[in-house]
């Protein structure tokens, strides 16, 4: 079918330096090796602490971060009502890295895209898709997920491939790529939009159409809460996750640094991988 793309993270590493105090007289060599990494960590502070001062930020002091809690398992609450997943994580390690605090808002989808094009937040994750229309309005970071458009139907359904949904009731999330591909192949009249994945699953229990296009990470979450669904094996399409912000904005440069860093020391794939278990 399609072809696009998207993947993520962790919370921040510590630096953690271990001194070995030799036999014998040991004392100054244990108390010069104690020096070096006090200094060492001093240095990297306060490097840390004047890299986070030249930032520009809509706070400051702080990286806010716009997301839809509604899309496990990249970003959702807890039954305490705080944040969790991939992104959450991911923002946070960037956070780290930059020297910044971390500050989410919670919003619909169609909001947090908008948050950021008009300067009231650093950065919107909520499994973005890089697609031409959203690069003519904002600037994008390097790819940090990989990700799949999946096909939620009943247990039973005559629908067996992503082919077979002309024709049908589909459901999606507002403003989603899911949304924009389906309207374009199908057709506005065949597309139903909802708030959340959520409630259109809850359509698709209720009946109200027959199939939902959505990110095939959520598509296994509500699926495994859901019992009577399943997902296609055929997916629907491919598509980079990247993470939004302003254009032209000033922290464009440094947020792909932190990213190649997270990447190349393995904290973003660790919080992958806890989050989503190899098949």
């Amino acid at each position: 079918m399609k072809k696009i793309s998207r993947r993520s993270f962790l919370a921040a590493a510590g630096l953690s330096v271990a001194a070995l105090a030799l036999t014998a007289c040991g004392g100054s060599s244990a108390s010069t090796a104690s020096s070096v990494a006090s200094s060492a960590a001093s240095s990297e502070a306060a490097s840390t602490s004047a890299a986070a001062g030249e930032l520009t930020t809509v706070e400051a002091g702080k990286l806010t971060m716009a997301t839809n809690a509604t899309f496990p398992p990249y970003e959702m609450t807890t039954d305490a009502g705080e944040f969790e997943g991939i992104d959450i994580e991911a923002a946070q390690a960037i956070a780290d890295k930059l020297g910044l605090e971390l500050q989410i808002d919670d919003m619909d989808f169609d909001a947090a895209l908008l948050s950021v094009q008009q300067g009231k937040a650093d950065i919107v994750m909520a499994g973005v898709t890089v697609t031409d229309e959203r690069k003519a309005v904002m600037d994008f970071s390097d790819s940090y997920a990989t990700g799949i458009q999946s096909v939620i139907v009943p247990e039973g359904s005559d629908i067996a491939s992503p082919d077979d949904l002309a024709g049908k009731k589909i459901g999606t999330q507002r403003g989603t790529t899911g949304y924009i591909y389906c309207t374009d192949d199908f057709g506005e009249d065949a597309v139903v939009a909802y708030d959340s994945g959520l409630t259109a699953v809850q359509a698709l229990n209720n009946g109200q159409v027959d199939a939902v296009v959505i990110d095939n990470a959520p598509a296994k979450e509500y699926v495994a809460a859901n019992p009577g669904l399943k997902v296609l094996e055929t997916s629907y399409a491919e598509e980079d996750y990247a993470i939004g912000m302003a254009k032209s904005s000033p922290l464009e440069d440094a947020i792909n640094s932190a990213l190649e860093e997270l990447k190349a020391d393995g904290t973003l794939q660790a919080i992958v991988d806890k989050y989503i278990t190899a098949e």
